[in-house]
């Protein structure tokens, strides 16, 4: 345990850094549209207990004079409706900064993929987004700083985002009932995960899930985009036409710099929840869900078998998996930390057939054709050459994350 010394110290160092939030010490088939379809208030209680004057609408608590008495955040500076929310108001606690102290990127700058070899390492995490003829890539070691990106790609608003704690980046339409939301960061936690707004009506929402859990949208649901975390030279090598999130952020910090010194190897820090011990806290897993259930597949498996042929909810999953990616939450210069490798989740169906793959030398050959297949989905040789699998939206999470918004994952045991 850290001493409140480190503690103080820590504090100190975090707000001359602006950093997220405090360091750990050293080692401390509605498929293609949610990778967490179930409500993340599901696992707090089935049927909420109401307080006095709290009735339920819809799912949605609403209390004419909510009781905040006790609870571990600040609402001075906003303008939150908070007689409506889904979850409990003492699960949600401070990371550390105030409202948009963790400064998202509102106008992101961008440069051709290639000119990141300047300033990214070959096998450094990236996240990519496409739609349509549009590919977007973001580095981690930025969004490690801002964790909030406000775009556009392919003509379609969107929000990247990605949480630090639980190692989660996911992407999300920022279009709701015809309004174009712009997202920023509360500075609060719930579970460990990170809680964001919108500008437009100062609702809070869980990055996990992708619901409003507080405020006017309490209760609503984003749609999300697919979103994958590659190594930067396979991003390249697969789109060389994709655009990059430049350093040119309009702020000052420390890119290509890790404030979480190891901590994908330390306890889970800022956590409050229940831990699932089917795997170690901080196991990545990835994951894809539908209404009826999700699944778990733990990179340790994943890099053993580095093809995986399944069904979630019925429908024909693929899970590819690649090594080298290197952690983006280990060493001090991320260029020098260990590698954990990628995983990406496809539909193994092609043109009205399922496709069957397996590992095959350096890659994955799929068994009707022996086309080769690479990381992205993309058929790169054979009787298939040029055709992409379609991505299944998924999460790259730490396990402890996962677990406790959807504790009844069913976890993939391998072959």
């Amino acid at each position: 345990m850290p001493t409140w010394g480190w503690i103080t110290g820590a504090i100190v160092l975090a707000a001359a850094m602006g950093v997220a939030y405090i360091a750990p010490p050293r080692g401390a088939a509605r498929l293609s549209r949610s990778p967490n379809d179930a409500s993340p208030a599901a696992s707090a209680a089935a049927t909420p207990t109401l307080g006095p004057g709290e009735s339920l609408r819809d799912g949605v608590i609403v209390s004419a004079n909510p009781d905040l008495s006790g609870v571990q955040f600040s609402r001075t500076g906003w303008s939150t409706d908070f007689t409506r929310r889904t979850v409990p108001f003492r699960e949600i606690q401070s990371g550390g900064p105030t409202k948009d102290g963790i400064p998202p990127i509102d106008q992101p700058k961008f440069a051709p993929v290639a000119t990141g070899a300047t300033f990214l390492d070959p096998d450094e995490p990236v996240i990519v987004v496409q739609h349509g003829a549009d590919t977007a890539v973001y580095p981690l070691q930025i969004l490690l700083w801002h964790e909030i990106v406000n775009d556009t790609v392919g003509g379609e608003p969107i929000v990247v985002t990605y949480c630090p704690l639980c190692n989660t980046a996911l992407a999300f339409r920022r279009t709701l009932g015809g309004t174009v939301l712009d997202f920023g960061t509360t500075g609060n936690l719930r579970r460990s995960d990170l809680v964001m707004y919108d500008r437009q009506t100062e609702s809070w929402w869980q990055q996990i899930g992708g619901e409003g859990i507080i405020g006017r949208s309490a209760g609503a649901r984003l749609d999300f985009v697919p979103a994958s975390i590659l190594a930067y030279r396979d991003v390249v090598s697969a789109y060389p036409g994709a655009r990059l999130l430049t350093r040119d952020t309009g702020h000052s910090r420390r890119y290509g710099q890790n404030p979480y010194l190891e901590y994908d190897s330390s306890t889970p820090f800022l956590f409050t929840g229940p831990q699932d011990a089917r795997l170690k806290a901080t196991e990545r897993v990835l994951t894809v869900s539908s209404g009826s259930g999700s699944v778990a597949y733990p990179f340790a498996i994943l890099e053993r078998e580095r093809a995986v042929n399944d069904q979630v909810a019925g429908a024909p999953v693929a899970v590819f998996f690649k090594a080298g990616t290197k952690s983006a939450l280990d060493a001090e210069a991320l260029k020098d930390s260990r590698a954990v490798g990628s995983a990406v989740a496809f539909s193994r169906s092609v043109d009205g057939r399922i496709l069957t793959f397996e590992a095959s030398g350096s890659g994955v050959v799929d068994t009707d054709t022996r086309s080769r297949w690479d990381i992205t989905g993309r058929a790169v040789s054979g009787p298939l050459a040029g055709t992409q699998l379609t991505p299944v939206v998924h999460g790259n999470h730490f396990w402890f994350a996962w677990a406790v918004f959807q504790p009844d994952t069913r976890v993939y045991q391998g072959r």
